[in-house]
């Protein structure tokens, strides 16, 4: 039997920010986000502020494309963020072209793995970079999905690999709204 995965809340909030320095910030498509120094992760649903230039929001579930095999694989069994020593990281907010969103959701399965492999080429950087996805087209935000990544600063060559491999595909396609964030412990 397939357990649920908890849903929670999570607003990504740029400026200042006391706990993640970010050390760049590149638009890969669409429009950018303002830069900023600094961002804080809270465990809930913010509003703006006038002392964030922006807030993303999120919300992590239960898992989607994935079949029950991968579920249960536990080479795929995803390492979870806040490790020790895992001091770098990325926010990667993704919108995705409302051609993705018209397809079926066994045609956005097709191009997701069996044409790009999405799940099989991250499962080749485990454990070293741990991820959590949250969903935030529903919510009626500016990107479809929020991905975060931590890894120690010794693997920022690997999380590089990572991204490039998966930017690379079919998937990318229908992408029209990406930002790259890398931040490290404040």
């Amino acid at each position: 039997m397939m357990t649920k995965a908890p849903f929670f809340a999570v607003s990504f909030c740029g400026g200042d920010g006391s706990q993640w320095r970010v050390s760049a910030m590149t638009c890969v498509a669409g429009e950018p986000l303002a830069p900023v120094s600094g961002m804080d992760i809270v465990a809930s649903h913010l509003t703006g502020s006038a002392s964030w230039p922006w807030v993303l929001r999120g919300a992590a579930g239960h898992v989607r494309y994935t079949k029950q095999l991968e579920v249960q694989d536990p080479v795929a069994r995803k390492p979870e963020p806040g490790r020790a020593g895992a001091t770098s990281a990325a926010l990667i907010p993704i919108r995705k072209t409302d051609a993705w969103w018209l397809l079926a959701q066994d045609e956005r399965r097709q191009i997701m793995e069996e044409d790009s492999h999405h799940i099989a080429q991250s499962i080749e950087y485990l454990p070293a970079i741990a991820r959590r996805l949250y969903h935030s087209r529903n919510l009626g935000e500016p990107f479809d999905f929020l991905t975060w990544f931590e890894f120690a600063p010794e693997h920022s060559g690997l999380f590089d690999a990572l991204v490039a491999g998966l930017r690379a595909t079919r998937e990318w396609d229908f992408v029209d709204r990406e930002v790259d964030i890398r931040v490290a412990c404040a």
